[in-house]
């Protein structure tokens, strides 16, 4: 399984909610069934805790190694989606998360998984900051 341990930490420089996003356009892993690539992309949300409550940011660099991870492993998109959420949510203890995962299309069918944990802050207004590329 890919490892969380590669994930880097900063503090959050603010104690008022803010929202971060970041979006791995290439996102890659294996079909667990037939072995064949998978291609996605993966859209990371959060609002960290507050600075005076230790909260915490991910670090791009060992997030995209993170992401790269992912590519010699079977996995089922679903798995992929919460897997990510549970580590991300496990380092960096923030107010929200939300993972989504939108997966380039296989017979013509395209596939989009979301996981989220805590309250949507008033922060987020509902559309992504970047927009989705094209399947």
């Amino acid at each position: 399984m890919p490892d969380p341990t590669i994930l880097e930490t900063f503090p959050a420089p603010v104690d008022t909610p803010f929202v971060i996003e970041h979006v791995a356009a290439e996102f890659t892993s294996l079909c667990p069934k037939t072995g064949h690539p998978d291609f996605g992309e993966i859209i990371l949300r959060y609002s960290p805790a507050a600075q005076r409550q230790d909260g915490l940011c991910v670090e791009l660099k060992s997030l995209k190694l993170y992401y790269q991870s992912f590519r010699s492993e079977g996995i089922f998109y679903e798995a992929v989606t919460n897997t990510i959420r549970d580590d991300l949510v496990n380092l960096l203890q923030p107010r929200w998360l939300q993972v989504a995962s939108l997966w380039k299309g296989r017979g013509g069918v395209h596939s989009a998984v979301v996981a989220s944990h805590g309250e949507a802050p008033a922060a987020w207004c509902g559309p992504a900051v970047f927009k989705k590329s094209d399947p």
